[in-house]
């Protein structure tokens, strides 16, 4: 029996019905899927299938497709005295109803490198490892358009896939009907077609999987529910992994991977790690059999929400809902089970795979699959070591995906584990991205979880933003100043100023699903709908207003969402020293170090006062943007713990706001005037910290300062500012003036592939500069060749862009055609 049968015998099926019977009676008929008796080991007795070892290097938690993919790429990396723990079977939980699509273009250049690696597993280096076939299937994938900007999207997707090579082919309606006769093609706008795309077996692969990372010296046990995990703290009190408990005995291991699914919470949990993501019922229904199915692309019509996985001679049918149900009370005794299917809510799936495909109107039902699946905040895994726990590691939360990123994400986790870092920018990943305070703030994770679960399927524009409230409120800028917001990562930060007033973030209204009420008359709604284009937005010639005046006269930008951490002790120095690449031991009160990442040297004070902590030593003022935080918060103390350095880190993010108030050529003498203004407004004028930075390429300073003194430091700036002309500005202008620091006159948003002498070479990341009037790409090339890039390189070759699909001709340019001299950051004007 092959797999694709043994995942049917393990379904209760439903009766014969054609789609088109649906009425409420017959949806609510179908069967109740009741859990199946436990499995025991082949012997007949319950209990782990193999003795467990007393020690092992690194512990795997979770025998579904991350589960299996880590271990195997831990032993592909040398490591042999690793265990893979699974509480059923293996695929037991999530995996084993899974559809086992793979598609080769999404908008992110890492998630294409991923699912590359991805199906090289699984198309090739397994089967010639191991001599066994996967179950791959290479039919395609045919990606629907039904208007303009879809198209756009798809465009957009193909230009990227060329810098990686894949094939994808833009086909008119007319075309795509040729290649998929059974498709309603009336109302299409166009297709991009992916000829290599296609699906897998996921209990077949995983399978595989486990007997190769055996071979390789893996321990794979099942039927071993894990009860527990212990956590020691090391003489520096530092929390790391120190054994994996089980009713059958334990196993000492300074490395645990949880691979767990739904069940990820709860594991992390045991060792007091939080770990953000719900669980939501996911559903597909697989019909009878279609004539002429047969062969056909897989489709995904994102318009409808609706996807037509081929299976054989019949299709899997199923998409992303506005109202999907959430599983709160995950069970522990959930193995090879599934839920009832709520035809309610599923029902919009089929009309939208009735409307592309209407020979399934009178197609009949084989089977439904209804399992649970976990979901995060932005629809991306969690990954890395946990911020909690030393040797507690992540590899869940992979929102439906993880067949598809599987083998991607598996090789970089094993990567991680080893060389305490993965090979791939791996932060849109990385647990760290998240701030400690949202990990466990169950209403942000239900709330961004649901809409990202909502918006799977929605056009990638430039610059989507969220609807959820932001947890951490930025207040320096009054109401009236016009601020449209945006949030990254639950932080708020200003996006940019309309001019028709305040438009505020309202609670989150689920879309209007559960009977939650919807939002109505939503100024910010109806802003961030205008925001949905490819074009430039409505609003170009404000941030434009923004930018200009930054760079003739002065604007005021608010960057409260920045970190800010004390780095204090009788190591401070030495830490610093080890951390950052530059020198960082300036007299205080010299300009600090800047990039990202900003370091400042204090004096020595025994005043406890929020911007000078109590130092009797060296210490260190870091500012660190907002987005990365967190992220470099644990990095700093897990250095601090590995090299046993006696210092603190110590976080007043919370505490203060960042005002980057005086940038531009006017910023001198405004300075002068503001802190003669601030002298008068603030009682302690020591509680202002001025530091000489600039991140858009002017002269400029920034004001730290604590919380309760933002409002009336921020209206001394803006009074004393008036006569010069002062405007408030936001992250766009920010994003616009930095890069500005390369032409083209068409909007360009990045990943756009670049061309050397008609060879893809290098992706471009782009934004339009305003003072040369010019979109402003830069990027990372490499020589196809393998040889060096050196100026001569560049300066030789003949360069082009790609945008959705049409080729224009670039300058590529050694230095930035807008000051190329950075006279403008030292003051130097005219």
């Amino acid at each position: 029996m092959n797999s694709e049968a043994l995942i049917y015998s393990l379904l209760t099926f439903c009766n014969k019905r054609a789609l088109a019977f649906l009425g409420t009676a017959a949806r609510r008929g179908m069967a109740c899927r009741k859990p199946l008796s436990p499995l025991c080991r082949e012997d007949g007795i319950s209990g782990p299938t193999k003795p467990l070892p007393k020690f092992a290097d690194v512990v795997v938690i979770g025998g579904g497709s991350l589960g299996c993919q880590t271990l195997y790429h831990l032993c592909k990396l040398g490591m042999t005295n690793v265990v893979l723990l699974e509480r059923d079977r293996l695929t037991t939980g999530t995996t084993w109803h899974t559809a086992g699509l793979l598609w080769q273009l999404r908008p992110s250049d890492t998630e294409l490198e991923l699912l590359a690696h991805t199906r090289n597993v699984i198309s090739s280096e397994l089967e010639e490892e191991t001599g066994l076939e996967t179950g791959w299937i290479q039919n395609g994938g045919l990606f629907i358009a039904s208007n303009k900007q879809r198209l756009d999207e798809y465009k957009r997707l193909m230009s990227l896939g060329k810098a990686y090579g894949i094939e994808s082919y833009v086909l008119s309606p007319a075309e795509t009907k040729d290649l998929y006769p059974l498709m309603n093609v009336k109302d299409l706008y166009g297709t991009l077609y992916v000829p290599k795309d296609g699906t897998m077996d996921p209990a077949g692969t995983c399978t595989i999987l486990s007997r190769a990372a055996t071979a390789r010296g893996a321990t794979v046990i099942e039927n071993c529910p894990v009860t527990g995990i212990q956590v020691k703290v090391d003489d520096l009190g530092v929390k790391r992994v120190k054994e994996v408990q089980t009713a059958y005995g334990t196993i000492q291991t300074p490395c645990v991977v949880n691979c767990a699914g739904v069940w990820a919470t709860k594991l992390g949990k045991m060792a007091g790690v939080s770990v953000p993501l719900i669980t939501m019922h996911h559903a597909y229904i697989v019909t009878e059999r279609t004539k002429g199915i047969q062969n056909m692309p897989n489709v995904r019509d994102h318009d409808a929400s609706v996807y037509l996985r081929l299976q054989g001679d019949t299709l899997s049918v199923g998409g992303y809902e506005h109202n999907p149900i959430f599983w709160d009370d995950v069970s522990d005794k959930f193995a090879f089970s599934l839920f009832d299917l709520d035809w309610d809510v599923f029902m919009q799936h089929i009309d939208g795979a009735v409307n592309r495909v209407p020979a399934l109107e009178q197609t009949g039902i084989k089977s439904t699959v209804c399992g649970p699946e976990s979901f995060t905040a932005d629809h991306k895994p969690l990954m890395g070591e946990a911020p909690e726990v030393r040797g507690f590691f992540l590899g869940c939360g992979f929102n439906s995906a993880g067949m598809m990123l599987g083998g991607g994400c598996g090789k970089e986790l094993a990567h991680w584990i080893i060389h305490g870092r993965p090979e791939k920018d791996m932060y849109g990943y990385d647990i760290r991205r998240f701030h400690h305070s949202l990990t466990n703030n169950n209403r942000w994770i239900r709330e961004r979880s649901h809409e990202s679960y909502t918006k799977n399927y929605s056009v990638v524009f430039p610059f989507d933003e969220t609807f959820g409230q932001p947890q951490h409120e930025e207040r320096p800028l009054p109401p009236g100043s016009g601020c449209v917001f945006q949030e990254r990562h639950g932080w708020e930060r200003p996006g940019w100023f309309n001019r028709d007033g305040h438009a505020p973030v309202l609670d989150y209204d689920y879309y209007g699903a559960y009977d939650v009420p919807k939002n109505t008359d939503y100024k910010y709604r109806e802003i961030l709908g205008k925001e949905y284009t490819f074009d430039f937005p409505p609003h170009h010639d404000v941030i434009c207003d923004e930018c200009l005046t930054c760079r003739n006269a002065v604007a005021v930008f608010d960057m409260s969402y920045f970190g800010k951490f004390y780095l204090t002790g009788p190591d401070a120095k030495k830490a610093a020293d080890w951390l950052f690449t530059a020198d960082v031991n300036k007299a205080p009160g010299e300009d600090p170090c800047d990039s990202d990442l900003t370091v400042s040297r204090l004096e020595p004070s025994p005043a406890h006062l929020p911007l000078t902590p109590e130092s009797n030593g060296e210490a260190y003022y870091l500012a660190i943007g907002g987005g990365v935080a967190q992220h470099n918060w644990s990095h700093i103390q897990a250095v601090l713990q590995d090299q046993g350095f006696r210092c603190t880190l110590i976080d007043h993010t919370e505490d203060m706001g960042m005002i980057s108030s005086i940038q531009g050529h006017k910023s001198r003498v405004l300075k002068q005037t503001t802190v003669h203004s601030c002298t008068h407004t603030l009682s302690n004028f020591s509680s202002v910290r001025a530091m000489r930075l600039s991140f858009v390429g002017e002269m400029g300073w920034e004001l730290h300062i604590p919380k309760e003194s933002c409002q009336p430091v921020y209206h001394a700036v803006m009074a004393a500012g008036a006569k010069y002309d002062i405007c408030n500005a936001g992250y766009r202008a920010i994003d616009s003036l930095s890069i500005e620091k390369g032409k083209g006159e068409l909007p360009m948003f990045g990943l756009e592939t670049i061309f050397r002498n008609s060879v893809p070479v290098g992706l471009m990341r782009s934004e339009f500069g305003f003072a040369i009037d010019k979109t402003v790409g830069y990027g990372y090339i490499c020589n196809p060749d393998g040889g060096v890039v050196s100026p001569d390189f560049v300066r030789s070759g003949e360069f082009a862009l790609e945008r959705m699909g049409v080729t224009y001709k670039a300058t590529a340019h050694l230095k930035s055609p807008f000051d190329p001299e950075d006279k403008r950051v030292k003051g130097i004007y005219g």
